[in-house]
C-alpha cells in the first residue's frame, strides 16, 4: 500500500487540481476501496461553483467525488463479506482519488463482466430512483410517470421501474430525437414537454385515470402539472430540480385527489438510513444489472487529466448519459 494517493480538490478555481494526499485507512465499519473510475454527478458543478473563489465563491478547498467503483483495498473491524480484491461499486463524498474511504454499508458488489467504468455510473441512480420508487409505495402493476427522463438517473429509473414490474411507465423529455432512447430503456409512452399539455398527455395514456406513481426529476411547474396526472390516492415524488426549486402547486388538486407528496435526498449525514436504502437497492437491482437489464449510459470516459474538460461538459449539460474519470 503507498503512502500517498493522487486525488482530485476544488476550492481554487472553477476546475479541479490534482494534489498528493496520504492514503487514509479504514477504522471500524469502514472499508478501503483502490478506486478505478468515478462518475460525475449534477452535485459537482454546483460544489465547484460555490467554492471558486474567483467568482465570489468560498474558497474553501474540498476533496471533490461522489460515486466510484474499484477493488476492496482494506477493510476495518467488524466489516463482515466484504475481501481484499474484491470488485465494488459505491458512494460516498471525496471519491476523486486513488483510494476511498466508506463506511462499508455504502457499496454494493460489481456483477462479473460489468465494467468498472460502467459500474460508478449506477449507485447514485440505483438507490435514488428505486428508493423513491419504494417512497411513493410502488408495487409491480402500478403505473409510473417519470419526467425529465433523459437525465441520467432518469433512464436508470425507467429501467428500475421496467425490471420491478410497472404496468405502464410514461416518461418526459423536452427532445423529439430523445423519444427511442427512452422507448430503448423501457418507456411505454413518451410525452414530448414544452408544446404538450402533460397532464393530458398522461390521462390519456392511463385511461384517464393518472399514474399511480411519479418520480419527478425537474420541479417547478413541472411538478406542479403532475398533480393532476396523478391518480386520486397515488404518490409524487420530487427526486430532482433540474428547472427550478420554487414551485406553486394548486391545493385542489392535491387534495381533491387524496395525493401523497415526498420529497427525497439520500444524503451522507444518515448513513445508517442510507446503507438501508442502498442495500434495498442491491437486493431487487442487482440481478437485472447482472443481466443487462439495468445499465447507465455513458457519454464520455476522460482521464484525471482531462478533468477540467470533464467539469466544462458537466456544465455545459450537453452530455447524454453520465461523464466518467478513470483513475490513474
Amino acid at each position: 500500500m503507498p503512502a500517498t494517493m493522487t486525488a482530485l480538490f476544488g476550492g481554487s478555481g472553477p476546475g479541479w487540481v490534482r494534489r498528493e494526499v496520504p492514503v487514509p485507512e479504514p477504522g471500524p465499519g469502514e472499508v478501503l476501496v483502490r478506486a478505478r473510475a468515478g462518475a460525475l454527478n449534477n452535485a459537482d458543478a454546483s460544489m465547484l461553483a460555490a467554492a471558486d473563489p474567483t467568482t465570489g465563491g468560498t474558497g474553501e478547498t474540498y476533496q471533490a467525488g461522489f460515486e466510484f467503483a474499484g477493488e476492496v483495498a482494506g477493510v476495518g473491524a467488524g466489516v463482515r463479506g466484504l475481501v481484499t480484491g474484491q470488485r465494488v461499486m459505491g458512494t460516498t463524498p471525496g471519491n476523486f482519488a486513488q483510494y476511498v474511504l466508506t463506511d462499508h454499508r455504502h457499496v454494493l458488489p460489481v456483477p462479473d463482466g460489468l465494467a468498472l467504468e460502467e459500474a460508478c455510473a449506477l449507485p447514485t441512480g440505483l438507490l435514488t430512483e428505486h428508493g423513491a420508487l419504494m417512497a411513493g409505495g410502488f408495487t409491480p402493476g402500478m403505473s409510473v410517470l417519470i419526467t425529465g427522463a433523459t437525465s441520467s438517473i432518469g433512464l436508470i429509473g425507467v429501467q428500475i421501474a421496467k425490471t420491478l414490474g410497472a404496468a405502464g411507465i410514461i416518461a418526459t423529455t423536452r427532445s423529439t430525437g430523445k423519444r427511442d432512447l427512452l422507448k430503448r430503456a423501457g418507456a411505454d409512452t413518451v410525452v414530448i414537454t414544452g408544446g404538450n399539455d402533460l397532464t393530458a398527455a398522461v390521462l390519456d395514456a392511463t385511461g384517464g385515470q393518472g399514474a399511480d406513481v411519479v418520480l419527478d426529476h425537474v420541479g417547478g411547474q413541472t411538478f406542479a402539472d403532475c398533480l393532476r396526472a396523478t391518480r386520486i390516492d397515488g404518490a409524487v415524488v420530487n427526486i430532482g430540480r433540474l428547472d427550478t426549486a420554487r414551485s406553486s402547486i394548486d391545493l385542489d388538486a392535491l387534495s381533491y385527489r387524496h395525493l401523497r407528496l415526498r420529497g427525497v435526498s439520500f444524503g451522507f449525514t444518515r448513513a445508517a438510513e442510507l446503507g438501508a436504502v442502498i442495500a434495498n437497492a442491491g437486493d431487487q437491482l442487482l440481478p437485472a444489472v447482472a443481466d443487462g437489464r439495468i445499465r447507465p449510459l455513458i457519454d464520455t470516459t476522460l482521464s484525471f487529466d482531462a478533468a477540467d474538460e470533464a467539469a466544462e461538459r458537466l456544465r455545459s449539460h450537453r452530455a447524454h448519459g453520465k461523464i466518467v474519470l478513470s483513475v490513474p
